[in-house]
């Protein structure tokens, strides 16, 4: 599916990923789900994350917690802040020390609570992105606080995009289990 450009692209294909991402999560097997992640035979995946998370928990909490963020940022429309997308002292150079303690902060999350953490900011961004317009979501530099870009680009980033890179990631994974 190509990067949503529109409201209702955004939407439809948020939505559709999420689902796609449970209905995997949930036709997995007890092998799958209890095997620790493991790409360390697999010279292509360097990106940190490969390394990082360790399961789907690692992966649920990871797509909560940036939700949390867009969710956060959203909220500058009303209250006429400019704040950067990033909590201090991180910023879109050093983001992958702030996903390691995002990880840091969710080892005692329990996966069923990182699914109802995850199913409740799907919700709530959902209704975030549902409450601008097109042109608010899809025209660059329409608000101040996002600067050049358009703040539809950091819901897709959010939702759509990030849902399916972690279903790539836990497909990945699941292959990996078939291999052993």
């Amino acid at each position: 599916m190509p990067r949503p450009q529109t409201k209702d692209d955004l939407l439809k294909a948020s939505e559709e990923n999420y689902i796609a991402l449970n209905k995997l999560i949930d036709g997995m097997s007890e092998k799958e789900m209890n095997t620790p992640f493991d790409f360390s035979n697999q010279p292509s995946k360097k990106e940190a994350h490969w390394g990082r998370d360790k399961n789907v928990r690692d992966v649920l909490v990871h797509l909560y917690e940036w939700q949390v963020l867009g969710i956060k940022f959203a909220e500058n429309r009303t209250a006429n802040i400019i704040t950067p997308f990033l909590p201090e002292p991180y910023n879109f150079k050093t983001y992958g020390v702030m996903n390691v303690e995002l990880w840091k902060k969710h080892q005692n999350t329990s996966f069923e609570e990182a699914r109802k953490l995850l199913d409740e900011s799907h919700k709530q961004i959902m209704e975030v992105i549902a409450d601008f317009s097109n042109e608010e979501l899809f025209t660059r530099g329409y608000y101040k606080w996002t600067g050049t870009n358009a703040l539809g680009s950091y819901f897709v980033s959010n939702t759509s995009s990030h849902y399916d890179w972690a279903i790539k990631k836990i497909k990945a994974h699941i292959k990996t289990v078939s291999q052993k």
